[in-house]
């Protein structure tokens, strides 16, 4: 199978008139300077589909749903509740009809892989279900369905704050000791078993979930395989953990864990400048989610200087609130043009595109967090691809790295064509191949969930 396209960006970058070979789900063969053959299938731009490191799938059930304000001030804290009373009636079936349309949406973005931070494992009276992995076969199931490719991450949560403090009732489908969640985590290595390139990594969901000794058993259980963990999200995280222990908490996380570049550390959102070097020299990936971020109110991650330092960063979706890879990569550079009153402040230096900086970073980056390092668009990488409308009015003219600023800065989700996984197109015209049936399973089951 051949894929001919007008323009591609490659690593050494923007490539006239590119040819790819596909075999057996990855790319053989490029061409460059060459006419379309007569097979060929034809298109206009190609870009490398982006990886989504952070995503909690069924909260793409509850977006709009906590956005009146309550009689006190609305936070993270009071957004977390209106979740809990959200998951309460949620089973498998309704799982799997949520995941599947998160994971279409992301496919229609231009996601080609999702690292999948999945902590709600239990029935609703808080008992283990009689396969322990019943809700990680549902988010396979929803990823083999749509086809996007999965790093699942079992999330091992324990306690309600710092100290190892008793979970609380909203808690009670989210908790294992550490020889349960080694079962769960044995289990859903079997439940991915199935897919093509699936990996399975380890999520002690916070400092607050999890206790020393169980952070150090559960980060030895990883085996190499990705490690992921949400910290210094939110200002009241940062004085518990100060209160408890003395320290903020990637300070502690840094003096207590052997962080590397086998780590994920999601929001990273309030931290110093020592916390911040810190997690540049130990090649950690900072996991940013700039949408959800901004939706609960958490703060700005200091981006700007970050990156100067060499940090690496990815993107997700996290709380799935909304789905477009673009629109992560623009919030971000929005987010240091208002707290710096700048403009073009992640591009890397004079005459460098923003666009292309923050998807050159957040492709390297969300691939090595994923555990699946990838070279982009290269010879015997997965044919993950994005093809974007070329016909739209936002692409008029530009050529190179200008289609990159004018799909971020000027468009979106919207300006995506195709999308290929592991050499299946997934997406055409802009649309997930099987979303009118994925998208009536999932009005149903929201029928179900709400009414």
């Amino acid at each position: 199978m051949a894929l001919w396209c007008e323009q591609a960006w490659l690593p050494e970058g923007w490539r006239n008139n590119v040819r790819l070979t596909l075999e057996k789900g990855r790319i053989s063969a490029i061409e460059t300077g060459v006419e379309a053959g007569p097979n060929d299938e034809r298109h206009a731009i190609f870009l490398p589909a982006m990886p989504n490191l952070h995503s909690h799938a069924f909260q793409r059930g509850m977006a709009g749903l906590a956005e009146c304000a309550g009689t006190g001030d609305d936070s993270f804290w009071t957004w977390r509740e209106v979740m809990y009373r959200f998951v309460d009636r949620l089973d498998p079936e309704g799982m799997a009809a949520i995941a599947a349309l998160a994971f279409a949406e992301m496919l229609e973005s231009g996601f080609a892989r999702v690292g999948e931070f999945h902590y709600l494992h239990h029935d609703v009276d808080g008992q283990p279900y009689d396969d322990i992995a019943a809700m990680a076969q549902a988010i396979a199931a929803a990823a083999g369905e749509t086809g996007i490719a999965l790093t699942l991450l079992p999330v091992f949560y324990a306690h309600s704050g710092f100290g190892g403090a008793a979970p609380t009732h909203g808690q009670r489908r989210f908790i294992n000791d550490v020889d349960r969640y080694a079962r769960l985590l044995d289990a859903s290595r079997d439940a991915v078993a199935g897919l093509d390139g699936a990996v399975v990594g380890v999520a002690p969901h916070s400092l607050r979930a999890a206790t020393a000794d169980e952070l150090a058993a559960v980060t030895a259980m990883a085996s190499g395989a990705p490690v992921h963990i949400h910290i210094a999200e939110q200002l009241p995280e940062v004085e518990a953990c100060l209160a408890w222990s003395g320290a903020r908490p990637v300070e502690w996380l840094m003096g207590h864990a052997d962080v590397g570049a086998d780590w994920c550390l999601v929001h990273a959102t309030h931290i110093t400048d020592a916390e911040r070097a810190a997690i540049v020299r130990s090649g950690a990936v900072a996991g940013l989610c700039p949408i959800t971020e901004a939706n609960l109110g958490d703060g700005l991650f200091p981006a700007r200087a970050f990156l100067a330092e060499g940090g690496r960063f990815g993107v997700g979706s996290d709380s799935n609130v909304e789905i477009d890879a673009a629109a992560e990569l623009r919030l971000l550079e929005y987010g240091q043009r208002l707290a710096h009153r700048g403009r073009n402040l992640l591009a890397g230096g004079a005459g460098q595109s923003t666009g292309a900086s923050l998807y050159r970073g957040a492709l390297a980056g969300g691939a090595q967090a994923l555990g699946r390092p990838s070279a982009g668009l290269a010879v015997g990488a997965a044919a993950d691809i994005v093809s974007l409308k070329a016909d739209d009015p936002a692409f008029a003219g530009r050529t190179g790295d200008a289609i990159l600023d004018s799909w971020i800065f000027g468009g979106g989700a919207c300006l995506v064509d195709c999308v290929w996984r592991g050499g299946v197109r997934r997406v055409e015209g802009g649309r997930h191949v099987a979303r009118d049936a994925i998208a009536a399973r999932y009005r149903a089951a929201m029928a179900k969930l709400l009414g």
